[in-house]
């Protein structure tokens, strides 16, 4: 006992140094977690899957729910607005050619028959969140190509699920029905959305009343984890709806309407900056003990298996680079793009879904689904090495000439990363000086008495400056009690002439 709380607290501590290595080097945390998960599993045998049984895939779950709860706090309105575009663009495309390219590989390739192959392309057709989430929070890309990745990583989920889902239940009717999926996909994800919407409207409106309770702090994602639940047990997407009312909760603004006023004198209430610090670090504690728990569950007893991952992985890598070529816009950053590329890392909703067909064939006592256990474990190689692939890109990104060449022969030149971040660090200033400048446009129409009208007067004609008014304080002098009355006075003066 002693030892694995010793770990624990190591293991933790560790995390909060690979975050800091990942913010000054480019070395993805993840990665570096998952390496540790790796060692104390499949290397050394001291914690295997099986010892945690069904608290792991718990876990999971719930590792899951607050990432995407947590990320939705901080997606804007606007920022989805200007993003829906890309977004659907982005994740429909991305999904459709990765079953395609995926199914054809497990047909002619691994040699899986075509409703298999087809199962496990939609089950590595979409993006991971807890992955995709944690790495976008730390680089520096624009916020509405932020909310493309985190709205495509939990959209793909959707759309993993529910065609997954229908692959293997093809095998207990006989036959793929198209419009069934198409009407199972709309009916998961708005009834998910709608639901999600829901709780964080009437979430929102009594959280002053919850505040009131004593050590109240966690009620909030024990409230998210209800939504969840309640939407899985109908058969509709928790994490859609997850995400969803994080996306209120961080916008209340939006969903304001009068009926609610009975429920909250002062309206709909946000999350307060302590309360949004307190589920950063649940987030931050939860996602390092996940990238130990997926190195742990990954299996290295199958070397076939991991051949075939890799070369699944290196076409979905390539199909990718192209997408985003030809998809995103050419407003877009270059960086940006980049980033986007490499996005395709999947995670636990691959994970999951592998193992259904095997558990399936396990329950009728047959094989229902022929491949079902090389399904299981491509899918687990995909999973290591898509996640591999995204962290050392990152990480090699900004110091391999021949890779920053290669991605700026694809999507133009590209700035380091640090510049990018520098200049949106400077878009406030610059607006800011923008409406200074703007201020004293309009302030020099109205007489001689204004500062912007004396600053034009001062570059145009030097000499009449020694002419200007004595009680105007020049730009170059501290300013002092006397010539802030000045200031004032001059102000009066203005009026008077606008008068």
């Amino acid at each position: 006992m002693a030892n694995a709380v010793i770990f624990l607290g190591l293991i933790i501590f560790l995390a909060h140094v690979f975050s800091a290595i990942f913010s000054r080097k480019r070395v993805p945390d993840v990665l570096l977690l998952m390496i540790i998960g790796i060692i104390i599993g499949p290397v050394f045998g001291w914690l295997l899957p099986e010892h945690l049984g069904v608290v792991g895939s718990v876990f999971a779950s719930l590792t899951l729910i607050f990432i995407l709860f947590e990320s939705g706090t901080d997606i804007s309105i606007n920022s989805l607005r200007d993003a829906w575009k890309n977004l659907a663009k982005v994740s429909l495309t991305s999904f459709v050619l990765s079953v395609a390219l995926v199914g054809v590989l497990g047909h002619f390739v691994i040699g899986l028959e075509w409703n298999a192959s087809l199962l496990l392309g939609s089950i590595l057709g979409g993006t991971s969140s807890a992955v995709v989430i944690p790495l976008v929070k730390q680089l520096s890309i624009k916020k509405e190509n932020e909310v493309v990745l985190v709205l495509e990583s939990a959209i793909t989920d959707v759309l993993c699920i529910v065609f997954a889902l229908a692959f293997m239940e093809s095998y207990k009717i006989g036959g793929v029905q198209l419009g069934k999926i198409v009407g199972n996909v709309i009916s998961s994800f708005l009834l998910a959305l709608m639901i999600g919407v829901a709780g964080g409207i009437l979430w929102a409106s009594v959280l002053d009343r919850i505040r009131k309770i004593q050590n109240s702090m966690f009620l909030t994602p024990a409230f998210v984890f209800i939504i969840y639940g309640i939407t899985e047990a109908m058969d509709f997407s928790g994490a859609i709806a997850a995400l969803a009312f994080g996306i209120v909760m961080g916008n209340t603004e939006y969903f304001e309407f009068s009926f609610l006023k009975k429920f909250s004198r002062d309206g709909m209430m946000k999350l307060e900056p302590q309360e949004k610090a307190f589920f950063r670090e649940l987030v931050f504690v939860l996602k390092t003990l996940f990238f130990v728990y997926i190195g742990i569950s990954i299996p290295f007893d199958n070397a076939t298996a991991l051949l075939y991952g890799a070369l699944i992985t290196v076409v979905l890598f390539v199909m990718r680079l192209f997408l985003i070529k030809f998809i995103i816009g050419k407003k877009t950053p270059s960086y940006d793009k980049t980033i986007m590329s490499m996005m395709i890392p999947k995670g636990l909703a691959a994970a999951v879904l592998a193992t259904m067909p095997e558990q399936l064939n396990l329950q009728r006592g047959e094989e229902i689904i022929p491949g079902a256990t090389t399904i299981k474990y491509v899918t687990y190689s995909v999973v290591l090495i898509s996640i591999l692939f995204t962290s050392i890109l990152i990480l090699m990104m900004d110091h391999i000439p021949l890779l920053k060449w290669f991605y700026s022969f694809f999507f133009g030149r590209l700035k380091d990363s640090s510049a990018t971040l520098d200049e949106s660090a400077k878009e406030p200033e610059k607006e800011e000086a923008k409406q200074s400048d703007i201020f004293h446009e309009v302030a020099g129409i109205f007489g001689k008495g204004s500062s912007a009208h004396t600053d034009k007067k001062d570059e145009s004609t030097p000499n009449d400056t020694a002419s200007s008014e004595p009680s105007e304080p020049s730009e170059t002098q501290p300013s002092t009690p006397a010539d802030e009355g000045g200031t004032d006075n001059n102000t009066e003066n203005n009026e008077n002439q606008i008068q």
